[in-house]
This record gives C-alpha cells, sequence and structure tokens, in this order.
C-alpha cells in the first residue's frame, strides 16, 4: 500500500496499481534519443510484477504500531526508512514472495525483481531504523536473494535469453525497472519536489543521462528529457479515500477502509514547457 495524507484522513493505493502505473510508463518508453531496453518482453513482465508479492497484503490491509495505515508515504521517496513501524519478518517474507511467484513463469524477469529488491533494502535503506534484534535476519534475506540471482542467472545460460544473461544487461533492465518504479511512486504519493527518476538512461549515442520528473500540481508531471514516444501521456489509477489518522484496532481500520469504492485519481505526464 502507498499513503499520501489528507486534511482528514488518508488516500491509500494498493501496490498492484502503483506497479501497473510504473509498467504503463515503462510501455509508452522509447524514442530516437532514448531506446527501450532488450529483451523487452521479460523486463516489462519485472516491471508489471515486481510488487506482486503485495497483492495478498493489500487485500487485507494492516496497521503500523503507531496505528496508521501500514504504507510507504512520501517521506520514504529516497530513503528507504521506518523499519521500526513493521514486522520485518512479515515483510521479508512477502518480498521473498515476489520472487518466487515472478521465477515460476520468468526466470530472467525474476533477477531483476530481486535486484530491485536488495536495492532497496541495501542502498535506498536507512539500516540504522532495523532494530539490532532483527539485523541477522536482514543480513541472511539479502544473502539469499542475491544466491537467487546467481543461480536463476546461470539458467538462463542454456535457454534462448543466454545472450542477455549478463551482468551488463541485467545492470541495465535493473535500472529501467528502477525508473519506472520511482516515477511511480512518486506520483502515487504526490511528492512535491523535483527529483530525478532513478539511476542514469542510455541514450541512442551510448551516453547516460539522468531524467528529471518535476510536479506541476493537480497530478501533473514533467519529465526532461522526453524519455517516451508519444507527446503526452494521461493515466487513471484507483485509490480509497480513508477517514482517519489513527485507528485503535485492526477491524477499526478495514472498516474505514471498506466504506467507501475505490475511487479515479488522474495522472498526466508531458515534457517540460507543456
Amino acid at each position: 500500500m502507498l499513503r499520501t495524507e489528507t486534511v482528514d484522513g488518508w488516500l491509500l493505493i494498493t501496490h498492484p496499481a502503483h506497479a501497473g502505473l510504473a509498467g504503463r510508463l515503462g510501455d509508452a518508453w522509447g524514442n530516437s534519443e532514448f531506446p527501450r531496453p532488450e529483451p523487452y518482453p521479460h523486463i516489462r513482465e519485472a516491471v508489471y510484477a515486481h510488487d506482486d508479492g503485495w497483492l495478498a497484503r493489500d487485500a487485507s490491509p494492516v496497521l503500523t504500531r503507531q496505528g496508521k495505515p501500514a504504507a510507504f508515504s512520501r517521506e520514504l521517496v529516497g530513503t528507504y526508512s521506518a523499519f521500526e513501524e513493521i514486522d520485518l519478518a512479515d515483510y521479508l517474507s512477502v518480498r521473498g514472495r515476489a520472487l518466487e511467484a515472478v521465477a515460476e513463469r520468468d526466470p530472467y524477469a525474476a533477477v531483476i525483481v530481486s535486484m530491485h529488491t536488495v536495492n532497496l533494502l541495501t542502498e535506498q535503506a536507512d539500516l540504522s531504523t532495523i532494530r539490532p534484534e532483527d539485523r541477522p535476519l536482514h543480513a541472511a534475506f539479502i544473502a539469499g536473494q542475491r544466491a537467487q540471482q546467481q543461480a536463476l542467472a546461470e539458467r538462463l545460460q542454456s535457454t534462448p535469453l543466454a545472450p542477455y544473461a549478463t551482468p551488463s544487461t541485467f545492470d541495465r533492465a535493473f535500472r529501467f525497472l528502477q525508473c519506472c518504479d520511482s516515477f511511480s511512486l512518486m506520483a502515487c504519493v504526490s511528492y512535491d519536489q523535483p527529483r530525478p527518476l532513478r539511476h542514469t538512461h542510455e541514450k541512442a549515442d551510448g551516453t547516460r543521462q539522468e531524467i528529471i520528473c518535476t510536479p506541476k500540481g493537480r497530478g501533473i508531471y514533467t519529465l526532461s528529457p522526453w524519455p517516451l514516444n508519444v507527446g503526452r501521456i494521461d493515466f487513471t489509477i484507483l485509490a480509497r479515500h480513508v477517514i482517519g489518522k489513527t485507528f485503535e484496532n485492526l477491524e477499526a481500520f478495514r472498516t474505514a477502509y471498506h466504506a467507501k469504492p475505490p475511487e479515479p485519481v488522474e495522472i498526466s505526464v508531458r515534457p517540460e514547457g507543456q
């Protein structure tokens, strides 16, 4: 779940809705300046499926220890922290299921999803917020993810995807997932400051370029330079408006969560100057 605070409560967006937005941005990627990465069908699968581990959880949302909806918020864009709010063992189980679900149908995509997970929990994480007793669990999970990446990559060497199962192509695919994911996160939590999409991205001339995402208000964002194959793209995703900032118990929260049907949220992405 992703949350944005409102005057009287929270706007909540599920991880599948967020991943769908990331995937739709990826589907619009690619022009004469910014080519689409290959093998795109498998990279596309990773972008759309990178949060599949949250499907069951988001269907039955939970609370933090502080009584707030357990969700990714604006404050966590850029640095994944606040581990003190979550049950780490349960959280890592969700992340692990995401890899297993994807690996069964697309091992190449699973490597990329796992790289995303490891990056989220290492380079992007504020590890000081992990309780000391949970740190061995965190370390074991990261080691296990890296071992699974290696095993999956070795399996791919005997498939037609072998030419793409290299460190450089996996890295390119990983950075693309991160890029689409970071845009969607910014949009889903109504981030209000200009920020580069994660990592730099290949141009047709072989150089890499940083792409700046700038919120303009009312769900409008610009990208500069422009990496898409359309002049503008508009999205609609669904969110639930929950009344109340904190909740005494899980039953009260779930009652508030289901009190109203999902409502559409409009998001527009445009070149700078439009």
